[in-house]
């Protein structure tokens, strides 16, 4: 498998076999992702692996809180505080286009509900990686970030296995901290849900578009 067949077949998992993974390819994972490149070198990523017994105990109490409606807090906003075109749009057709392959109408509120909580239970993969960053850190740094998430999801996808970076997995920071023992300094980003991909998955048939490179790139001879 070449790096662009890699880069062009890689898409977000969101249904996972009941197979683990093992932590010699977790740890194989970041040996190759830690090559990723950052401004002055800062490798300003910190990674909790989480798995088993933790992981079930992460997955269980940020479904408990979403499901009770507790107010999220995350460390960062994700998304802009006023939407605009065409970025809305975009954001409206992954939505729905998500919704339907998994068959859940617009109309059925209680399958959106559960389609969102599932986010919380990272779609019951069996491993996961969250991404920390120290909060004293410049805008450089979450380039570098970027970067280094690529690097995790390539090398993923070249093991066999499928991710889906997870922002939602974000909004209860405090709580992903306690239970991890990460000092508050550490700002979490984001996290990785990690598994075996299941083909039958309906979530997993489905696959965003992508604009035509006429339609974001402008050359200038």
């Amino acid at each position: 498998m070449n790096l662009v067949s890699v880069i062009e077949d890689r898409k977000s998992i969101r249904g996972f076999l009941d197979r683990a993974v093992s932590r010699e390819t977790m740890e194989s994972i970041l040996q190759t992702a830690r090559w990723s490149p950052s401004g002055a070198n800062l490798q300003p990523w910190r990674v909790e692996v989480v798995m088993g017994a933790t992981f079930a105990r992460l997955k269980s109490r940020l479904t408990e809180l979403a499901g009770a409606g507790v107010p999220v807090n995350p460390d960062y906003r994700f998304h802009p505080e006023i939407w605009k075109e065409p970025f809305s749009g975009r954001r409206r057709a992954c939505g729905f286009g998500l919704l339907n392959a998994m068959g859940v109408g617009r109309d059925d509120a209680p399958g959106r509900r559960q389609a969102w909580l599932a986010n919380y239970a990272f779609f019951d993969a069996p491993a996961a990686m969250m991404l920390f960053m120290d909060r004293d850190l410049g805008k450089g740094a979450w380039m570098d970030m970027g970067m280094f998430l690529q690097s995790i999801l390539l090398t993923a996808h070249a093991h066999g296995l499928g991710v889906c970076p997870q922002a939602a997995t974000a909004d209860y920071p405090d709580v992903v901290r306690e239970l991890l023992g990460v000092d508050r300094q550490f700002m979490l980003l984001a996290g990785l849900a990690i598994g075996y991909p299941d083909p039958n998955a309906p979530a997993n048939a489905w696959r965003t578009p992508r604009l035509a490179v006429a339609e974001f790139a402008t050359f200038h001879e």
